[in-house]
């Protein structure tokens, strides 16, 4: 690797060096990242932080689902089991579910709770 420092009539000392040895760093650079990102998942899943999800369920929440509905349901819960968790009316859940009434951050962040999600999960 070839370079060249330079320094400005400030003082500030700058490096010169071939753009392809520059990419290489850059490269580099995002790579560690990369591992280090990689790295923190395997350890937040080994401690129960995170969690695999199937495919078929991150399509599900793509495809513009109720989220409320697809958690549930990939929690193995009922309609009514869910509500009992939250602390909430079956009836105001289904409402949620179908679309009929929207939640309050509150309710959002008790169904949060009972599913074992964070609050962006249900309402991002």
């Amino acid at each position: 690797m070839t370079r060249q420092i330079i320094t400005t009539p400030g003082g500030e000392r700058l490096v010169l060096m071939p753009e392809a040895d520059f990419e290489a760093l850059v490269a580099a650079a995002e790579d560690n990242a990369d591992r280090t990102a990689v790295a923190e998942f395997r350890r937040k899943l080994a401690a129960g932080d995170e969690e695999l999800l199937p495919a078929a369920l991150v399509e599900r929440l793509i495809s513009g689902e109720n989220r409320v509905r697809i958690w549930r349901e990939h929690r193995g819960l009922s309609g009514a089991a869910l509500a009992k968790q939250a602390g909430l009316a079956q009836a105001y859940l289904s409402q949620i579910e179908t679309g009929a009434r929207e939640g309050t951050v509150e309710t959002y962040g008790k169904l949060a709770a009972a599913l074992g999600v964070s609050l962006d999960d249900l309402v991002g």
